[in-house]
């Protein structure tokens, strides 16, 4: 990880640790790097925060005064974004949104022509530019000064190619979307409506401050509610900028991203469309799924969290199937990067060809109880690098054995150490956790 560029592109609180003047600068760079030897193309998406539209402006200034066209696809999602910087062959493209951060906070993720996450070392040179070591660029001038371009009509396509990619109607299923106040809210109903589902929508009203608050994927009990109090089939969560699904069962149960990669996995399988008859997965996924792959006889591997860090083991292996349990799920058929409503949309498939419902395809894995902590800490590699805590770390390894296991890593975005300990009760979970964190404040380590 970079100063600024995280797992997952530049993030902090909106005009505290990423203000306009980062935006512009970020702007300023990539219309001078993709302009050296054609004028640039870059297309923009955002999410629906208040912060966003400023965001959007700066970097339009700064893309505009390096001579760079800006092409504007106003509120939509991230995958929309990589999607269309792809088949319209931008030089680049930019999505505003943190995600599922709360409202206040923004980023800036850069997407490279080929619709994956930017290179760390063209982050790094942004990251120069910003911190002025690499000097200043020169400004457009004349008929060489960029300028923007209205590009609703991509958004458009990609919901067209959305629907293109069903392979049955969706006429007798009753399905519940949470859009979470986000970019999903202008896309997601839409195309389940196209598709012929009756289609109940909550949480698709954004205000600008709404966005993640109380619904979408990270406060999925919403929409576990609704599905019960509706009696509907299946119900789909989004995050902020919908690159993350989480389901519901008819049963109102949380189907994850693990029990996603298991049912969409095995289907695969079972059509022969299952390359190397192998799913990725990161370090975060449950020793359930892997139980059941073993069963199924889906082999897996695993990489550091981050759906990038997914993409780059499927590209390397020729893998068509992996993600992450939070939700981020890629089809590298479909798409390159995490798209929460193109997952809907394969979990779908599964359901309208097994003619099964998906409280019955996901219960064939048995998920270990599994509990996270995020620790507040002042410096995440001296915490994660403390002889103590890393003693306390193996001696809960070697106490768990092949019944479980613990995860102790930074986080991407945040000043956050994550506990995370799988057993087979949820008293034994508590206990390893709490016996790594306790020995964090025995070091001094933990910021109250």
């Amino acid at each position: 990880m970079g100063k600024y560029f995280g797992t997952d592109g530049f993030r902090g609180e909106a005009n505290v640790t990423l203000t306009v003047e980062h935006a512009f600068k970020v702007g300023r760079f990539l219309g001078w790097y993709y302009g050296q030897e054609h004028k640039p193309r870059i297309v923009i998406g955002k999410d629906t925060r208040r912060s966003s539209y400023m965001f959007e402006y700066a970097l339009v200034a700064g893309l505009t005064a390096s001579g760079a066209d800006a092409y504007l696809l106003h509120v939509t999602t991230t995958p929309s974004v990589s999607y269309v910087v792809r088949t319209d062959e931008f030089d680049c493209g930019i999505m505003i949104s943190a995600s599922h951060n709360p409202f206040y906070d923004n980023g800036i993720k850069v997407i490279n022509g080929m619709g994956c996450k930017l290179e760390a070392e063209v982050e790094a040179k942004i990251e120069a530019y910003i911190d002025g070591e690499s000097g200043e660029l020169p400004l457009a001038t004349k008929e060489n000064i960029g300028r923007t371009v209205d590009y609703v009509a991509g958004r458009n396509r990609y919901i067209g190619y959305l629907i293109s990619l069903a392979t049955r109607s969706f006429k007798n299923y009753r399905i519940g979307l949470d859009c979470s106040n986000g970019s999903s809210s202008a896309i997601a109903k839409s195309v389940f409506d196209a598709l012929g589902a009756k289609t109940y929508v909550i949480n698709n009203e954004p205000n600008g401050t709404n966005i993640n608050t109380n619904c979408g994927s990270t406060h999925i009990g919403v929409l576990q509610q609704y599905v019960k109090e509706k009696g509907l089939d299946v119900g789909f969560a989004y995050d902020g900028d919908a690159d993350r699904c989480i389901a519901v069962d008819e049963n109102g149960n949380v189907i994850d991203g693990d029990l996603i990669l298991y049912v969409c996995g095995k289907y695969l399988k079972e059509q022969g469309k299952l390359k190397n008859d192998t799913i990725v997965t990161t370090v975060m996924s449950n020793l359930g799924l892997y139980k059941a792959c073993d069963k199924a006889g889906i082999h897996y591997e695993k990489t550091a969290v981050g759906d990038k860090y997914v993409y780059e083991n499927m590209t390397q292996n020729g893998h068509c199937l992996g993600g992450e349990q939070s939700g981020h799920i890629i089809f590298s058929k479909h798409a390159t990067t995490g798209d929460g409503i193109l997952t809907s949309l394969m979990i779908m498939e599964v359901l309208t060809e097994k003619k099964q419902t998906l409280g019955t395809l996901a219960g064939e894995v048995k998920i270990y109880p599994q509990l996270l902590k995020n620790v507040r800490v002042a410096d995440k590699k001296t915490a994660r690098e403390n002889p103590e805590v890393q003693k306390a770390v193996d001696q809960v390894a070697e106490a768990l054995g092949d019944e479980g296991r613990i995860l102790v890593r930074e986080s991407g975005t945040e000043p956050l150490i994550r506990v995370m300990v799988e057993a087979a009760e949820d008293a034994l979970c508590e206990k390893y956790v709490d016996q790594v964190v306790d020995v964090m404040k025995a070091q001094g380590l933990v910021v109250e």
